[in-house]
């Protein structure tokens, strides 16, 4: 430890990304990427906003993705807030909206940067249990509570709550902030977005990482009632008043202009998902119902860690958690079809020889 390091780095363990090694020849199904480019109008817009300009400083508050947003979600650009990745909307989020006196919820398997942020910003926090299928019961969040927070579809399970879940919730704790991180939302579940104009406990938190294929451009944005959107711009201008550069705001609203890419490639994410899903419990695989683009699988005879170097033997990585619950599961991305099919043979290669 360094001496002259705060209090607080020292105690912090920080949360962990998957690898992203630089290996030729590499199937790379451990970060969630979309497996698709983006749409050729990001690269234009982005294209057309590499000019002079750039000496300039970026619109602040990013009005005009706004706008954009707005737009495809029915609200007012009041109900918007836009950020770097949605990682950085949620650590304001944490620290604007979900430090209170009682205890913030979150799932026991869940995203692991709820716990870090929660000790970055001394949260008071308590893990609610999945049930025995991996699901979210709101029923077990209607005890007494500073706030909620959970995806939807859950991370790493792939499995979504249904809209009464998460309305049940809302209803459940009306002075409470209930947060749903929707980082894959539009693989198979249903938004919340549609319940902003009524619930103003809610906040909505998305990405344009995984479906709009721009995880290397970093924006994030959330929907919610007025005020919690203007909490989140306090503390945001209290921390960077310029989030967002000029690129990333051309190229973000860009991507919400191509509705046809989109369904586009939101459709052979969706559809690779059901092959392989199929395919892995033809070898024998527990895959659990994904509404992500990823799937979580596990085989009762073999060791997950086991089969993770085995595959990255073979030049395939795929995630592994050592959580107690789910140390014996491996998160794999979806990737193209042939990416998909090479996972598929390297297994039908690796499970005989783990037989042996």
């Amino acid at each position: 430890m360094s001496r002259f390091w705060s209090n607080i780095v020292s105690e912090l363990t920080p949360y962990v990304p998957g690898e992203q090694p630089k290996l030729p020849g590499l199937i790379k199904l451990n970060t969630n990427e979309n497996p698709y480019g983006p749409s050729p109008q990001v690269l234009a817009a982005i294209s057309a906003a590499a000019n002079e300009q750039l000496r300039l400083y970026p619109d602040p508050s990013g009005s005009a993705l706004k706008q954009t947003l707005a737009d495809y979600h029915g609200l007012s650009t009041a109900q918007v807030f836009v950020g770097n990745g949605s990682d950085e909307v949620l650590a304001l989020a944490f620290m604007a909206l979900l430090k209170h006196e009682a205890p913030l919820l979150f799932p026991d398997i869940s995203y692991s940067f709820y716990p870090v942020y929660c000790k970055l910003y001394g949260i008071d926090y308590r893990t609610v249990p999945l049930d025995e299928t991996m699901h979210i019961r709101p029923q077990d969040y209607s005890g007494a509570c500073g706030a909620i927070i959970f995806p939807n579809p859950n991370a790493p399970t792939g499995i979504g709550l249904l809209l009464d879940g998460v309305e049940a919730m809302l209803r459940a704790h009306p002075d409470a902030v209930v947060v749903v991180d929707e980082a894959y939302v539009d693989f198979g579940a249903e938004s919340a977005a549609s319940l902003v104009e009524r619930y103003p406990n809610l906040l909505v938190v998305q990405t344009l990482s995984k479906s709009r294929s721009l995880a290397g451009l970093r924006v994030g944005f959330a929907l919610g009632h007025p005020d919690l959107i203007e909490a989140l711009e306090r503390v945001k201008n209290s921390f960077n008043s310029y989030p967002l550069d000029r690129l990333a705001l051309a190229g973000a609203a860009a991507s919400f202009e191509d509705e046809a890419y989109f369904q586009q490639t939101r459709a052979a994410v969706i559809a690779s998902r059901e092959q392989l899903t199929q395919e892995l419990e033809g070898l024998g695989f527990e895959v659990l119902p994904s509404q992500a683009n990823f799937v979580f699988a596990r085989h009762d005879a073999h060791d997950a860690a086991q089969l993770a170097a085995a595959l990255r033997a073979r030049s395939i990585i795929v995630r592994h958690f050592t959580a107690p619950r789910i140390s014996q599961y491996l998160r794999i991305s979806i990737g193209t079809g042939q990416e998909c099919a090479a996972l598929v043979q390297a297994l039908r290669a690796i499970l005989p020889q783990a037989d042996n």
